[in-house]
């Protein structure tokens, strides 16, 4: 018995000692470089599981931040450090830029000027952000606080530069999260991502990968557009990069040490385009399974029979809207048989129907997953777009800024969506579209489609996101995934020096050969010449 008892004993210390050794490579610490507004709801997900999976993480967060608040009783660690601007810097800028996607849309015609306007509107964000890197690398003690707890990775987000650097003086791998960067460049010059202007369209183009003539010469055109933008106002960084570094290097060749880029999009949404290995398709990461909606909603919901509900949103950057054309989407909705939740903080309209209630927040995915539901009017936000996707519910688009208008010509070229402009829309406009998408069975059937792609993966997008991450914190990083491109000049990857040389070859030869031609040509001149005399 004694000897069972000491075997038993034994069989015990081993199993607690693997346990132990296992512990530190599974569990690792993770720090966050976010950004604002969906950017972080995405990131946000990601570090809920990876604290669900034992991991420790610390969020880098400034204290003039609009979305992201800490929370002492919060499972993640907050580091916050002190920036010298106020939130309504932030907040300015963002109306700025929904001012100028809704009063300079870009047309055939104002491309030039509408990128000039980014550019500025970029050079804004780009001197804030430079006070935001400052607050934290020239911050000796936070850094050599940061130092001192030996992260293992750092998630970052390149829409807000200088994760990347701080990765890099810290001597830890970083992973790239993003749906797009605002010039498409980094992905194309920093990730060596090919990118074919043929069929494969420019961020912000608007375009399918379907495209005529003139659609292509405007995609080609948009590539270069942004990689103006990208070298005047993100090159900039450069000398920036290389200081802190203490070495000359570019913003660019930084970027490109990324060990993963985490893409928020999937199959179901993007249209097919060469990859490379070290990219990962990671859409929808944040939908679930709907749940019970509150009672008074529910009940509200249960109210609309047949007919069923409408959801409406316009996200959370666009909180106020002008009485004319708040009254005028109210009207739209009242001529509605459906009933119509819709999420707007602004001053209620005077047309308000009795079939629409308004809402400060909203259970969005709750509702959408909803057996009642029929529709969902959207500014095309990717994360309500991939919520929609899931639950397979036809979109009515109604896109204001940013990748809001791509994300609704990806959905409309899917069929199952179509889309409104929000600057000349009208009443009956409204009211066409939402009768089109709920009594066309075509959108409803597309959306299932759609929403079967998604849900057929091998992995679910969060598993996969927390998979990659956990590789590179196992493995030290996946440099066995980065292509040699990185490693080549400009003129190397796109073989210039080879056609150079070929040409020059080519060209030797056929003077050589020319040459010796007019020689033997000019020899036999001379012979016939003899023979005639």
């Amino acid at each position: 018995m004694a000897t069972k008892a000491s075997h038993s004993k034994k069989c015990l210390q081993l199993l607690l000692f693997q346990v132990a050794l296992l512990g530190p490579v599974f569990c690792g610490k993770v720090l966050i470089w976010p950004t604002e507004g969906s950017h972080w709801l995405n990131v946000k997900i990601v570090i809920e599981e990876l604290i669900r999976r034992g991991h420790s993480v610390t969020v880098l967060v400034s204290n003039a931040s609009l979305f992201i608040k800490p929370k002492a009783e919060a499972a993640e660690k907050f580091e916050v450090y002190n920036v010298p601007f106020k939130k309504d810097t932030i907040e300015n800028l963002i109306e700025d830029l929904v001012a100028l996607w809704l009063n300079n849309r870009p047309t055939t015609w104002t491309f030039w000027q509408f990128y000039k306007e980014l550019g500025k509107l970029s050079k804004n964000w780009h001197q804030m952000n430079r006070l935001m890197c400052d607050a934290v690398l020239a911050n000796q003690e936070l850094m050599a606080h940061l130092q001192g707890s030996n992260y293992d990775l750092l998630l970052s987000d390149p829409v807000t530069l200088c994760g990347d650097l701080l990765a890099l003086k810290l001597v830890i791998p970083f992973i790239y999260s993003l749906r797009f960067s605002p010039a498409s460049t980094v992905e194309r010059h920093c990730g060596k991502i090919p990118a074919p202007p043929s069929y494969a369209p420019a961020a912000l183009s608007e375009l399918t990968d379907c495209m005529s003539f003139s659609e292509r010469m405007k995609n080609l055109v948009s590539y270069h557009l942004q990689d103006y933008v990208f070298q005047s106002y993100w090159g900039q960084w450069d000398s920036y990069y290389s200081k802190i570094l203490g070495r000359p290097t570019t913003l660019c060749e930084t970027m490109g040490k990324a060990e993963i880029w985490l893409i928020r999009t999937y199959w179901d949404f993007e249209f097919p385009r060469p990859l490379l290995p070290n990219f990962e398709f990671v859409g929808g990461l944040h939908c679930e399974p709907a749940k019970p909606l509150p009672k008074e909603m529910e009940a509200f919901v249960q109210s609309s029979g047949e007919h069923g509900i409408i959801v409406f949103s316009l996200g959370s950057m666009v909180y106020n809207l002008t009485d004319e054309k708040s009254n005028m989407i109210a009207r739209a909705l009242s001529q509605l048989p459906q009933k119509v939740l819709w999420r707007y903080k602004g001053k209620k309209p005077e047309a308000l129907g009795s079939n629409t209630r308004l809402y400060d927040w909203i259970p969005q995915n709750d509702l959408l997953g909803h057996p009642l539901t029929k529709a969902f009017i959207t500014h095309g936000g990717t994360n309500g777009i991939y919520e929609a996707i899931y639950h397979g519910v036809p979109m009515v688009g109604i896109p204001m800024f940013a990748d809001q208008h791509d994300n609704i010509i990806h959905m409309k070229a899917k069929g199952a969506a179509t889309a409104l402009d929000f600057t000349t829309m009208t009443t009956q406009d409204l009211v066409d579209a939402l009768t089109t998408v709920i009594t066309n069975s075509t959108y409803k059937e597309n959306a299932l489609r759609l929403s079967k792609i998604h849900h057929d993966q091998p992995l679910k997008p969060l598993d996969r996101a927390v998979f990659w991450i956990e590789f590179v914190m196992r493995h030290k990083g996946a440099k066995h995934l980065r292509p040699a491109a990185h490693d080549l000049t400009w003129y190397q990857y796109h073989c210039l020096d080879v056609l150079a040389f070929l040409f020059a070859c080519t060209a030797t030869a056929v003077f050589l050969l020319t040459k010796c031609c007019l020689f033997c040509c000019r020899k036999c001149g001379r012979v016939a010449k003899r023979k005639t005399d």
